[in-house]
């Protein structure tokens, strides 16, 4: 009897997922940066809503039919979806304004609030037990937005309405992740990620005559490279979750910061405040408790003979 051949190592995978999960990263500052520079001509929100998903959506279409097929684009759940799209894209809408109107590092790191109002969102709508350390790391996160506000009137403040516009991005993207764990028990991957950039598009073109405007050849540019790298983003984030466990990947997110901190430098020659670096930091490091404890926590925990599919 002969041996099946053996599975690739389990560290190859994982080394597989963190390099996937480092190109999103990548690509999420350079979508940001690169729509930021487009602002400058007057781009507002909702045509960087459209031009990313009209430039994007080729990428994914791209990857469906080199990969699982137009039959993974059938859905049995359209409602979902539909909900889905609509909070997506009021969040998406949301990240877009904050980066308008914040600095880009500013709008980076309080995007990554999204981790902490998931947890309180898991706690309110899946009656999921939160424990006392991670409402700590809830309040450490907070703590640090605080920071990046620049209380205190030392005159380099952030404007106050771009931080709220960035903490609700924040609580539409936590919004997201909690759907998505009940709508990815039924439904593909690409199913998922091709619906919201279609419905992107659609949302787009209904809002770009209101909005659009005539541009520079430089900002179309800046628009299409942009869409294709938040295509890719999304395809790379994707594809690392089938390589590694989210648990080992979620603290590559924050590369996100380091690299708007390099291109808001190449773009605009502004480095991170002492405040944006500190709160960064607090930010980062409630991200990574949560991510450890959660970790610790299944280990311990016994496996259930069955498991939903995330």
């Amino acid at each position: 009897m002969t041996d099946r051949p053996s599975a690739p190592p389990l560290r190859d995978n994982i080394m597989r997922g963190i390099a996937l999960r480092c190109g999103a990263a990548a690509c999420f500052s350079l979508m940001s940066a690169l729509l930021k520079l487009a602002s400058r001509d007057g781009v507002g929100a909702p045509e960087m809503l459209f031009y990313r998903a009209l430039f994007g959506l080729p990428v994914v279409l791209a990857w469906v039919l080199m990969g699982p097929g137009l039959g993974a684009l059938r859905t049995q759940r359209p409602l979902a979806h539909l909900g889905r799209s609509v909070l997506g894209i009021s969040s998406i809408m949301c990240t877009f304004q904050a980066l308008i109107l914040l600095p880009l590092a500013d709008a980076t790191t309080i995007g990554f609030t999204a981790p902490i109002f998931a947890t309180i969102l898991s706690a309110l709508f899946l009656a999921e037990r939160i424990g006392r350390h991670r409402w700590l790391a809830v309040a450490a996160g907070f703590a640090g937005v605080a920071i990046v506000m620049r209380p205190g009137g030392s005159g380099h403040e952030v404007p106050l309405i771009g931080v709220g516009i960035g903490l609700l991005a924040a609580l539409g993207t936590a919004g997201v992740t909690i759907t998505l764990r009940q709508i990815g028990t039924t439904e593909n991957v690409a199913a998922i990620v091709f619906w919201f950039f279609f419905c992107s598009v659609v949302v787009g073109a209904a809002l770009l005559p209101f909005f659009g405007r005539a541009h520079a050849p430089l900002t179309w540019l800046l628009l299409a490279l942009g869409g294709v790298a938040g295509g890719l983003m999304q395809l790379l984030m994707t594809a690392s979750l089938r390589a590694a466990p989210v648990s080992v990947l979620s603290p590559f997110d924050y590369l996100q910061i380091v690299g708007t901190i390099l291109l808001g430098w190449l773009f605009w020659h502004q480095g991170p405040s002492i405040n944006t670096l500190a709160g960064a930091a607090l930010i980062a490091s409630s991200g990574f408790y949560t991510v450890w404890r959660e970790h610790r926590l299944r280990r311990d925990r016994p496996v259930p003979a069955t498991q939903p599919v995330t």
